[in-house]
């Protein structure tokens, strides 16, 4: 009997650790997000649910399946059901997105195979292996945790673990390093506190967890010097949640903390006050310094915190978060109600749904209710619901003690946290959410059980179930290996290298086959037949409907569509995509290649989308980016027509003003710039406008009158003191323009408004001869805002005065900030210089040598630069 019990301690020890090693394992593997730790949570999990087996096989125990085994294990069966291939028939009946998505897209391309419900076969694959995992990892705690010492060792990992993860950051902050260890730098993200998470957060979710726990066993622990390394484990990783600067994990962590309070507070009430006082000044010590290290840490990160705050300190704010994206996301799921797009398929498949345009990569809705409905459809809601009722039965039990109020309070935290969050989508999180449950669903001591549990005898048949389990969870982890991001990447580079036609289409249809709702490989295989031109505009535009049709929003994709469309002569067509794309977020395209590729104001018509600011700058791209006059006043005149009455107008008529007088056709202009004096008679830009067409008419005396008016009536407007000092040297003043300059030099705000002054001085003084005085004025500028166009400002200058050492050493300074194609003429004009330099010295020492008296009024001078003369 005694050899029986060692035996079965050791292998109920050996499940212990492995149960410790998964809560370690996932925070160090970047919080669970690593590529590879779908394996060492498999293995993990398998071990530790055989060896708990076995231990309650030799210790003679029942097995106990809590109720909150089932939303674990139907979840893996519903990921199962997910993955069947099935004919198209049973597919519309079950998913008519995915059966419409097989129509659409996949047949016409000689993909006719039966498809499964999931829109993201291999990331169903990888959740089927991960569900697995936990189930096995859940029922494993719940077995190991009948010990009271291996429940308290298993929950101080958690605590411990926790506190570890915060001191690796406070020791990157202390060092001031920016890289994980030093070696890790995180690409798309910038957490105020570097740890093994990248998203703050998730990182508080797990930490808010650690420290509640750590609360509890300070609260039991016994003697209470045993306590105190429980105490401050609490206390760092509450002091972790604080510099996460997480709204949200903050909130709850606080949220996690009144309920213990709560609790005890009833439990001081239910009890004698004799009986609970020793307890009761134990709880308040705890909590009165847990509250004290979260002070403290308030403090220190202040006004980081305040800056977080205001983010969302008002309904609007909080509307133009995440939760604004939860409208959009619920249809998304209301198509899904039989059995969801499939587990993990939400990054793939949401762009289909998406109709407002984001510029990041939407992978979760950061909702556990809605990500429930998404990828499982109405029996997500129904097994999370099954888990909200068996954590209440957990919350029913008699004489849970502060240990398990706390790990429950933590729990609940964290839970009402992923509904603005999807931490519980990362193994950190859940592990220890799974562990922490299960020391908590344990089957009671005495026989005392409450709450509904399925009895199992143990057997050898139940360690064969954890094997096949775990050997399922494992071969699902070879199709779950194919990610969606390598196939864009291996597809990608194909493209990028310029490989053949056949070879792209061969392996994007592969990788198609694979990932059918990607709408990045549709994109990629049209953006390879587009770069053929004509060629390839029809096969282009087939591909690129089907991206279209699973990325409304993708503006890329609208471009491609609108360079086949081009190419095939469908010029309307392919305008209207270029304002597709506008509208979907790509600002640019507009006034760049589109713009660029009009030729008619027809053209411009199709793309112009409903703003005449930006039908203004159509107009300005074609006027002085393009030359192109004559096209953009007949574009100007159909935008002023179409747009007439709304406010944008004006700016309109103001560009037809200036592009007339451009053109001196003085008569249009005095007529659009009446029409601006109608519309807007009082701006300061219209009495300016009035005083430009003086000028054009010649009557250059009255325009500067007006504008010198206007100064004086505007006297802290900068940029008017620039137009008329400007106007000032066009007409000669240079004395009264640096007057004017001088007396807004006070308000500047920024170095390149400096600049353009100290420009404007030096042309000036260039004008009055004081060339040393402009030297200075253009070199000051030069250096606020290097530009190569500025140190060649200041060698010109150099090169007048005939200091042809100094003005190289500018040219050389300029001719750094051109690009290295645009250098050959710079380098030219240094050597001249250089050149006339060495012949300057050579005149000067045969000066020297010729003439006596020069040599001696040298040494009186004591320049040290003339050259020595041999007697």
């Amino acid at each position: 009997m005694a050899s029986a019990s060692r035996n079965s301690s050791r292998y109920t020890r050996l499940a212990e650790v492995g149960l410790a090693a998964l809560v370690v394992v996932c925070p160090l593997a970047l919080g669970g997000a690593a590529r590879g730790v779908s394996w060492p949570l498999m293995v993990l999990a398998g071990m530790a649910a055989l060896f708990a087996f076995i231990g309650a096989r030799r210790m003679g125990q029942s097995l106990r399946v809590p109720l909150l085994a089932v939303p674990l294990g139907v979840g893996a069966v519903l990921c199962a059901v997910q993955l069947v291939p099935l004919p198209e028939g049973v597919l519309r009946v079950l998913s008519p997105e995915a059966a419409s998505l097989r129509e659409f897209a996949l047949e016409p391309l000689g993909l006719t195979g039966a498809r499964p419900v999931s829109l993201e076969p291999s990331a169903t694959w990888r959740e089927l292996s991960k569900h697995l995992a936990y189930l096995l990892t859940f029922l494993a705690a719940v077995q190991v945790s009948r010990s009271r010492e291996s429940r308290r060792r298993l929950l101080a990992v958690v605590a411990f673990t926790g506190a570890a993860v915060v001191l690796v950051g406070m020791g990157h902050a202390l060092l001031g390093v920016s890289s994980l260890l030093g070696f890790r730098a995180w690409e798309h993200a910038r957490p105020p506190l570097m740890t093994f998470f990248a998203n703050p957060n998730h990182l508080a979710g797990f930490l808010g967890l650690a420290s509640t726990v750590g609360v509890g066993l300070a609260l039991t622990t016994r003697p209470r010097s045993k306590a105190l390394p429980f105490a401050l484990a609490a206390g760092v990783s509450g002091l972790g949640v604080v510099l996460s600067l997480s709204r949200g994990g903050i909130a709850f962590f606080v949220f996690g903390q009144v309920l213990l309070v709560l609790w005890l507070a009833r439990q001081r009430r239910e009890e004698s006050r004799g009986n609970l006082h020793h307890g009761w000044t134990r709880s308040t010590a705890a909590l009165m310094g847990l509250l004290a290290v979260l002070a403290v840490g308030a403090y220190a990160v202040t006004d980081a915190l305040w800056a977080e705050a205001r983010s969302a300190d008002s309904l609007e704010k909080l509307s133009q978060s995440k939760v604004s994206l939860w409208p959009m996301m619920a249809r998304a799921a209301s198509a899904f109600p039989v059995l969801g797009m499939g587990r993990g398929a939400f990054e793939a498949a949401f762009p289909r749904y998406q109709s407002e345009p984001n510029p990041n990569t939407l992978t979760h809705p950061e909702n556990a209710v809605l990500q429930a409905l998404a990828e499982f459809g109405v029996p997500g809601l129904l097994l999370l619901a099954v888990a909200v009722w068996a954590f209440i039965g957990l919350l029913r039990r008699e004489g849970l003690d502060a240990l398990e109020w706390a790990s429950l309070a933590g729990v609940a935290a964290l839970g009402l946290h992923n509904l603005f969050d999807f931490s519980l989508e990362l193994p950190a999180c859940a592990v220890a959410v799974l562990v922490v449950l299960g020391s908590v669903a344990r089957p009671r001591e005495r026989g005392k059980e409450t709450g509904p549990q399925v009895c199992l005898s143990p057997s050898w048949a139940l360690g064969g179930v954890g094997v096949a389990l775990t050997v399922v969870g494992l071969v699902a982890l070879v199709p779950g290996a194919h990610r969606l991001e390598d196939a864009e990447a291996e597809l990608a580079t194909l493209v990028r290298e310029r490989a053949p036609i056949d070879t792209v289409r061969a392996r994007g249809l592969e990788l198609i086959d694979r990932h059918p709702s990607d709408y990045l490989l549709y994109r990629l295989v049209a953006s390879a037949h587009a770069a053929r031109g004509g060629d390839g505009a029809g096969e282009a535009l087939a591909f690129i409907n089907r991206a279209l049709a699973l990325a409304p929003q993708d503006a890329v994709s609208h471009r491609v569509a609108a360079d086949a469309l081009l190419s095939m002569g469908r010029r309307s067509q392919g305008f209207l995509e270029y304002r597709l794309a506008y509208q979907a977020g790509d600002l640019g395209v507009l006034r760049g290649e589109a713009v660029r590729r009009a030729r008619s104001v027809e053209d411009l018509v199709a793309m112009t989308p409903d703003s005449p600011e930006v039908a203004g700058q159509f107009v300005d791209v074609l006027s002085q980016a393009l030359g192109r006059v004559p096209l953009a006043l007949d574009y100007n005149a159909w935008a002023r027509a179409h747009f007439d009455g709304r406010p944008g107008v004006v700016g309109l008529w103001t560009r037809e003003t200036r592009l007339r007088l451009g053109r001196k056709e003085l008569q249009e202009a005095e007529a659009a710039c009446a029409q601006v004096e109608r519309l807007e008679s009082e701006r300061l830009e219209t009495a300016l406008l009035r005083a430009e067409v003086l000028r054009g008419r010649g009557e250059h005396e009255a325009a500067l009158r007006a504008v010198e008016g206007l100064r004086a009536r505007h006297s802290m407007d900068v940029e008017l003191a620039f137009t008329v000092a400007s106007w000032q040297l066009e007409a000669g003043l240079t004395r009264r323009a640096r007057e004017t300059l001088h007396v807004v030099g006070s308000l500047l705000t920024d170095y390149r408004q400096r600049a353009r002054m100290l420009s404007m001085e030096a042309e000036a003084l260039e004008r009055e001869g004081l060339l040393s005085r402009a030297v200075e004025r253009r070199q000051t500028a030069a250096r606020l805002v290097p530009s190569a166009e500025g140190f060649f400002a200041v060698a010109r200058l150099q090169e007048t005065l005939r200091r042809y050492d100094a003005a190289a050493r500018s040219v050389r300074e300029g001719l750094e900030l051109l690009p290295p194609d645009g250098r050959e003429s710079a380098r030219a004009w240094v050597t001249r210089l250089e050149s006339a330099e060495r012949t300057r010295v050579e005149t000067r020492r045969k000066e020297l040598v010729d003439d006596p008296n020069a040599q001696e009024l040298e040494h009186l001078l004591g320049d040290s630069r003339a050259p020595a003369v041999e007697p």
